[in-house]
């Protein structure tokens, strides 16, 4: 199995009982953006980017992102659309 960063962007929304739609109005950010990174199929996310989501959301970037093993069904583990056909 790989080992990949996992994105719990949607973990951190419910605890603070947040809409997605709101985060990205208070970050600057579209909400399909924030879609992207929330189901983990971005390649990188800016220093910038994770330290408004951490300010909006009260909390540290290891409460957003983790590393470990993914099962090949998780959206983590599947290529971006982009990326199927390239």
């Amino acid at each position: 199995m790989a080992r990949d960063i996992i994105v719990t962007l949607d973990v951190m929304l419910a605890r603070r009982k947040m809409k997605a739609k709101d985060l990205a109005t208070a970050i600057g950010i579209t909400e399909a953006n924030l879609s992207l990174l929330k189901s983990g199929k971005v390649k990188g996310v800016r220093f910038e980017t994770l330290a408004k989501l951490c300010e909006a959301l009260d909390c540290k970037p290891g409460d957003l992102l983790d590393f470990g093993e993914t099962n090949p069904g998780t959206p983590a583990a599947q290529p971006a659309e982009s990326d199927r056909f390239a």
